[in-house]
Protein backbone atom coordinates (compact mmCIF):
# COMPACT_ATOMS: atom_id res chain seq x y z
CA UNK A 1 0.00 0.00 0.00
CA UNK A 2 1.61 3.28 -1.08
CA UNK A 3 1.50 6.10 1.62
CA UNK A 4 -0.55 8.18 -0.12
CA UNK A 5 -3.02 5.51 0.42
CA UNK A 6 -2.07 4.60 3.84
CA UNK A 7 -2.33 8.88 4.39
CA UNK A 8 -5.85 8.69 2.74
CA UNK A 9 -7.48 6.29 4.71
CA UNK A 10 -6.27 7.15 7.85
CA UNK A 11 -7.35 11.14 7.51
CA UNK A 12 -10.83 9.79 6.41
CA UNK A 13 -10.52 8.22 9.74
CA UNK A 14 -10.53 11.22 11.48
CA UNK A 15 -12.29 14.99 12.16
CA UNK A 16 -13.14 16.00 8.68
CA UNK A 17 -13.29 19.67 9.76
CA UNK A 18 -9.89 19.46 11.46
CA UNK A 19 -8.42 17.57 8.36
CA UNK A 20 -9.90 19.92 5.67
CA UNK A 21 -8.82 22.96 7.85
CA UNK A 22 -5.50 22.24 7.21
CA UNK A 23 -6.12 21.51 4.26
CA UNK A 24 -7.96 24.83 3.73
CA UNK A 25 -5.09 26.34 5.71
CA UNK A 26 -2.30 25.50 3.26
CA UNK A 27 -3.77 25.93 0.45
CA UNK A 28 -1.35 28.73 -0.67
CA UNK A 29 2.29 27.28 0.02
CA UNK A 30 0.54 23.68 -1.64
CA UNK A 31 0.39 25.78 -4.73
CA UNK A 32 3.83 27.15 -4.05
CA UNK A 33 5.29 23.71 -3.62
CA UNK A 34 3.16 21.15 -4.62
CA UNK A 35 2.16 22.64 -7.99
CA UNK A 36 5.36 22.94 -8.69
CA UNK A 37 6.66 19.56 -7.77
CA UNK A 38 3.68 18.14 -10.13
CA UNK A 39 4.82 20.39 -12.86
CA UNK A 40 8.71 19.16 -12.23
CA UNK A 41 7.40 15.22 -12.27
CA UNK A 42 5.69 16.02 -15.34
CA UNK A 43 8.32 17.49 -17.28
CA UNK A 44 10.73 14.11 -16.62
CA UNK A 45 10.92 11.44 -17.85
CA UNK A 46 13.73 9.94 -15.63
CA UNK A 47 14.69 10.84 -12.04
CA UNK A 48 18.24 11.69 -12.56
CA UNK A 49 20.80 14.56 -10.62
CA UNK A 50 18.73 17.47 -13.23
CA UNK A 51 15.45 16.00 -11.62
CA UNK A 52 17.02 16.59 -7.61
CA UNK A 53 18.55 20.02 -8.44
CA UNK A 54 15.18 21.04 -9.17
CA UNK A 55 13.35 19.38 -6.35
CA UNK A 56 16.14 21.10 -4.12
CA UNK A 57 15.22 24.69 -5.22
CA UNK A 58 11.55 24.11 -5.27
CA UNK A 59 11.98 22.96 -1.43
CA UNK A 60 14.11 25.62 -0.56
CA UNK A 61 11.87 28.21 -2.12
CA UNK A 62 8.95 26.77 0.38
CA UNK A 63 11.66 28.08 3.64
CA UNK A 64 12.23 24.11 4.05
CA UNK A 65 15.79 25.53 5.54
CA UNK A 66 18.55 24.83 3.88
CA UNK A 67 19.91 22.25 5.93
CA UNK A 68 16.92 20.12 6.15
CA UNK A 69 16.75 20.35 2.36
CA UNK A 70 20.29 18.89 1.84
CA UNK A 71 19.43 15.73 4.31
CA UNK A 72 16.27 15.68 2.72
CA UNK A 73 17.63 15.51 -1.08
CA UNK A 74 20.16 12.55 0.33
CA UNK A 75 17.94 10.13 1.45
CA UNK A 76 15.65 10.77 -1.11
CA UNK A 77 18.60 9.72 -3.54
CA UNK A 78 19.07 6.62 -0.86
CA UNK A 79 15.71 5.85 -1.15
CA UNK A 80 15.19 6.21 -4.57
CA UNK A 81 18.49 3.68 -5.74
CA UNK A 82 17.14 1.20 -2.97
CA UNK A 83 14.00 1.03 -4.73
CA UNK A 84 15.07 1.21 -7.99
CA UNK A 85 12.67 4.14 -8.57
CA UNK A 86 12.78 4.81 -12.40
CA UNK A 87 9.30 7.37 -12.59
CA UNK A 88 9.47 10.35 -11.23
CA UNK A 89 5.58 10.16 -10.12
CA UNK A 90 6.43 7.73 -7.85
CA UNK A 91 9.00 9.98 -6.51
CA UNK A 92 6.26 12.28 -4.44
CA UNK A 93 5.11 9.48 -2.21
CA UNK A 94 8.24 9.29 -1.19
CA UNK A 95 8.70 12.82 -0.36
CA UNK A 96 5.84 12.72 1.55
CA UNK A 97 6.67 9.98 3.44
CA UNK A 98 10.05 12.04 4.24
CA UNK A 99 8.62 14.95 5.21
CA UNK A 100 6.74 12.99 7.74
CA UNK A 101 10.08 11.41 9.46
CA UNK A 102 11.39 14.74 9.59
CA UNK A 103 9.31 16.20 11.68
CA UNK A 104 8.79 13.23 13.93
CA UNK A 105 12.16 12.30 14.02
CA UNK A 106 11.17 8.35 14.00
CA UNK A 107 8.73 8.83 17.00
CA UNK A 108 5.26 10.01 17.28
CA UNK A 109 5.45 13.09 18.54
CA UNK A 110 2.08 14.37 20.30
CA UNK A 111 1.30 18.25 20.34
CA UNK A 112 -1.01 18.22 22.93
CA UNK A 113 -0.38 21.56 25.30
CA UNK A 114 1.57 20.27 29.04
CA UNK A 115 -2.01 21.00 31.12
CA UNK A 116 -1.82 19.71 34.98
CA UNK A 117 -4.19 17.64 36.25
CA UNK A 118 -4.16 19.29 39.39
CA UNK A 119 -3.69 22.25 40.61
CA UNK A 120 -2.71 25.34 38.28
CA UNK A 121 -1.44 24.91 34.90
CA UNK A 122 0.91 27.80 33.98
CA UNK A 123 1.51 28.90 30.29
CA UNK A 124 3.98 31.82 29.26
CA UNK A 125 3.58 33.16 25.92
CA UNK A 126 6.75 34.92 24.40
CA UNK A 127 7.79 36.32 21.24
CA UNK A 128 8.56 39.55 19.43
CA UNK A 129 5.69 42.30 18.78
CA UNK A 130 3.28 41.54 15.70
CA UNK A 131 3.59 37.44 15.65
CA UNK A 132 0.13 37.69 17.02
CA UNK A 133 0.73 36.63 20.98
CA UNK A 134 -2.26 38.01 22.11
CA UNK A 135 -4.82 36.82 19.41
CA UNK A 136 -3.54 33.48 20.19
CA UNK A 137 -4.02 33.17 23.78
CA UNK A 138 -7.51 34.84 23.50
CA UNK A 139 -8.26 31.83 20.92
CA UNK A 140 -6.63 29.41 23.36
CA UNK A 141 -8.52 30.85 26.23
CA UNK A 142 -11.79 30.51 24.39
CA UNK A 143 -10.60 26.67 23.88
CA UNK A 144 -9.99 26.49 27.43
CA UNK A 145 -13.50 27.59 28.61
CA UNK A 146 -15.32 26.04 26.02
CA UNK A 147 -13.65 22.49 27.84
CA UNK A 148 -15.10 23.59 31.10
CA UNK A 149 -11.76 24.72 32.62
CA UNK A 150 -11.58 28.34 34.35
CA UNK A 151 -8.67 30.67 33.04
CA UNK A 152 -7.80 33.97 33.97
CA UNK A 153 -5.59 36.07 31.35
CA UNK A 154 -2.11 37.99 32.85
CA UNK A 155 -2.02 41.38 30.73
CA UNK A 156 2.41 41.07 31.01
CA UNK A 157 3.02 43.25 28.25
CA UNK A 158 3.12 46.61 30.29
CA UNK A 159 5.13 48.46 27.94
CA UNK A 160 3.74 48.30 24.15
CA UNK A 161 1.23 50.54 23.79
CA UNK A 162 -2.78 49.49 23.65
CA UNK A 163 -1.14 45.63 24.58
CA UNK A 164 -3.30 45.56 27.55
CA UNK A 165 -6.15 46.96 26.17
CA UNK A 166 -6.37 44.84 23.30
CA UNK A 167 -5.94 41.47 25.68
CA UNK A 168 -8.70 42.99 27.92
CA UNK A 169 -10.74 42.63 24.32
CA UNK A 170 -9.98 39.17 24.02
CA UNK A 171 -11.02 38.13 27.70
CA UNK A 172 -14.10 39.49 26.99
CA UNK A 173 -14.90 38.05 24.06
CA UNK A 174 -13.97 34.56 25.92
CA UNK A 175 -15.54 35.06 28.88
CA UNK A 176 -12.79 35.15 31.35
CA UNK A 177 -10.66 37.26 33.59
CA UNK A 178 -7.72 39.53 32.81
CA UNK A 179 -5.27 40.63 35.72
CA UNK A 180 -3.56 43.70 34.97
CA UNK A 181 -1.75 46.88 36.27
CA UNK A 182 -1.28 50.27 35.10
CA UNK A 183 0.69 50.79 31.36
CA UNK A 184 4.69 50.80 32.18
CA UNK A 185 4.32 48.75 35.49
CA UNK A 186 6.86 45.72 36.29
CA UNK A 187 5.96 42.75 34.38
CA UNK A 188 7.02 40.51 37.29
CA UNK A 189 4.71 42.27 39.58
CA UNK A 190 1.60 41.57 37.27
CA UNK A 191 2.45 38.26 37.37
CA UNK A 192 2.82 37.93 40.53
CA UNK A 193 -1.02 39.19 41.07
CA UNK A 194 -1.97 37.36 38.49
CA UNK A 195 -0.54 33.84 39.91
CA UNK A 196 -2.10 35.26 43.23
CA UNK A 197 -6.04 36.11 41.44
CA UNK A 198 -5.75 32.58 39.70
CA UNK A 199 -4.85 30.30 43.01
CA UNK A 200 -7.80 32.42 44.89
CA UNK A 201 -10.38 31.74 42.27
CA UNK A 202 -9.57 28.00 42.05
CA UNK A 203 -8.61 28.52 38.25
CA UNK A 204 -7.59 25.65 36.28
CA UNK A 205 -5.24 27.74 34.00
CA UNK A 206 -3.19 30.68 33.88
CA UNK A 207 -1.83 32.25 30.16
CA UNK A 208 0.67 34.63 30.44
CA UNK A 209 1.43 37.45 27.86
CA UNK A 210 4.45 38.95 27.99
CA UNK A 211 6.73 41.89 25.82
CA UNK A 212 7.85 41.18 22.96
CA UNK A 213 10.09 44.27 22.98
CA UNK A 214 12.27 46.40 25.38
CA UNK A 215 15.21 48.85 24.73
CA UNK A 216 17.37 45.85 23.46
CA UNK A 217 17.53 42.27 23.16
CA UNK A 218 19.57 41.81 26.37
CA UNK A 219 17.07 43.93 28.16
CA UNK A 220 13.86 41.94 26.62
CA UNK A 221 15.66 38.38 27.87
CA UNK A 222 16.21 39.65 31.14
CA UNK A 223 12.73 41.25 32.00
CA UNK A 224 11.64 37.50 30.61
CA UNK A 225 13.85 35.69 32.72
CA UNK A 226 13.02 37.47 35.76
CA UNK A 227 8.84 36.94 35.20
CA UNK A 228 9.83 33.25 35.20
CA UNK A 229 11.45 33.26 38.05
CA UNK A 230 8.41 34.75 39.95
CA UNK A 231 6.30 32.00 38.33
CA UNK A 232 8.60 29.36 39.60
CA UNK A 233 8.59 30.78 42.70
CA UNK A 234 4.69 30.84 43.54
CA UNK A 235 3.68 27.90 41.82
CA UNK A 236 6.41 24.86 41.56
CA UNK A 237 7.13 23.12 38.62
CA UNK A 238 5.79 26.22 36.60
CA UNK A 239 5.78 27.41 34.11
CA UNK A 240 4.75 24.33 32.48
CA UNK A 241 4.60 25.45 29.28
CA UNK A 242 6.79 28.09 27.85
CA UNK A 243 5.19 28.72 24.05
CA UNK A 244 7.12 31.00 21.62
CA UNK A 245 4.84 32.48 18.97
CA UNK A 246 6.14 32.97 15.69
CA UNK A 247 4.52 34.79 12.16
CA UNK A 248 4.86 31.85 9.55
CA UNK A 249 4.60 35.00 6.86
CA UNK A 250 7.90 36.17 7.68
CA UNK A 251 9.66 32.57 6.98
CA UNK A 252 13.27 32.34 7.94
CA UNK A 253 13.12 35.01 9.68
CA UNK A 254 10.75 33.50 12.36
CA UNK A 255 13.63 30.70 12.58
CA UNK A 256 16.06 33.45 13.20
CA UNK A 257 13.35 34.62 16.03
CA UNK A 258 13.02 31.20 17.41
CA UNK A 259 17.00 30.67 17.95
CA UNK A 260 17.62 34.02 19.89
CA UNK A 261 14.63 33.29 22.38
CA UNK A 262 15.82 29.20 22.88
CA UNK A 263 18.72 30.26 23.71
CA UNK A 264 17.09 32.91 26.70
CA UNK A 265 14.43 30.27 27.92
CA UNK A 266 13.46 27.05 28.19
CA UNK A 267 11.12 27.47 25.03
CA UNK A 268 8.68 23.84 25.38
CA UNK A 269 7.16 24.76 22.38
CA UNK A 270 6.13 26.51 18.53
CA UNK A 271 3.11 28.38 18.08
CA UNK A 272 3.17 29.18 14.34
CA UNK A 273 0.41 31.78 13.33
CA UNK A 274 -0.44 33.14 10.11
CA UNK A 275 -0.02 29.73 8.54
CA UNK A 276 -3.05 30.24 6.15
CA UNK A 277 -0.99 33.68 4.84
CA UNK A 278 1.64 32.27 3.49
CA UNK A 279 3.30 30.08 0.53
CA UNK A 280 6.32 29.32 2.81
CA UNK A 281 4.45 26.96 4.99
CA UNK A 282 7.95 24.47 4.82
CA UNK A 283 9.22 26.85 7.85
CA UNK A 284 7.59 24.50 10.18
CA UNK A 285 9.85 21.25 8.81
CA UNK A 286 12.66 23.83 9.55
CA UNK A 287 12.01 25.04 12.82
CA UNK A 288 11.23 21.01 14.05
CA UNK A 289 14.45 19.44 12.18
CA UNK A 290 17.07 22.61 13.19
CA UNK A 291 15.63 23.67 16.49
CA UNK A 292 14.18 20.06 17.73
CA UNK A 293 11.10 22.40 19.11
CA UNK A 294 7.94 20.67 18.88
CA UNK A 295 5.33 22.78 16.74
CA UNK A 296 2.40 22.52 18.71
CA UNK A 297 -0.40 24.99 17.38
CA UNK A 298 -1.01 26.09 14.08
CA UNK A 299 -2.91 29.34 12.94
CA UNK A 300 -5.05 28.51 9.90
CA UNK A 301 -7.62 31.27 9.72
CA UNK A 302 -9.05 34.43 11.74
CA UNK A 303 -11.73 32.23 13.41
CA UNK A 304 -11.67 31.52 17.34
CA UNK A 305 -11.67 27.87 16.30
CA UNK A 306 -8.84 28.53 13.61
CA UNK A 307 -5.94 27.72 16.01
CA UNK A 308 -5.03 23.85 15.87
CA UNK A 309 -2.90 21.38 17.91
CA UNK A 310 -0.50 20.79 14.82
CA UNK A 311 -0.28 16.99 13.06
CA UNK A 312 2.56 16.26 11.14
CA UNK A 313 0.35 13.78 8.90
CA UNK A 314 -2.61 16.82 8.27
CA UNK A 315 -0.02 19.17 7.53
CA UNK A 316 1.67 16.62 4.70
CA UNK A 317 -2.36 16.45 3.94
CA UNK A 318 -2.57 19.57 3.58
CA UNK A 319 0.73 20.21 1.03
CA UNK A 320 -0.20 16.66 -1.15
CA UNK A 321 -4.35 17.06 -0.66
CA UNK A 322 -4.64 16.66 -4.34
CA UNK A 323 -2.56 13.61 -4.68
CA UNK A 324 -3.58 11.62 -1.67
CA UNK A 325 -7.52 12.45 -2.74
CA UNK A 326 -6.76 11.20 -6.19
CA UNK A 327 -4.90 7.78 -5.10
CA UNK A 328 -6.79 4.92 -6.19
CA UNK A 329 -8.90 2.63 -4.16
Amino acid sequence: MSFFKKLKDKMSQQTNSVTEKFKDGLAKTRSNFSDKVNDLVSRYRKVDEDFFEELEEILIGADVGFETVMELIDELKSEVKKRNIQDPREVQAVISEKLVAIYQGGEEETSSINVQQDGLTVILFVGVNGVGKTTTIGKLAHRFKAEGKKVVLAAGDTFRAGAIEQLEVWGDRAGVDVIKQAAGSDPAAVMYDAVQAAKSRNADILLCDTAGRLQNKVNLMNELEKVKRVIEREVPGAPHEVLLVLDATTGQNALIQAKTFKEATNVSGIVLTKLDGTAKGGIVLAIRKELQIPVKLVGLGEKMDDLQNFDAEKYVYGLFSNLVEAEEE
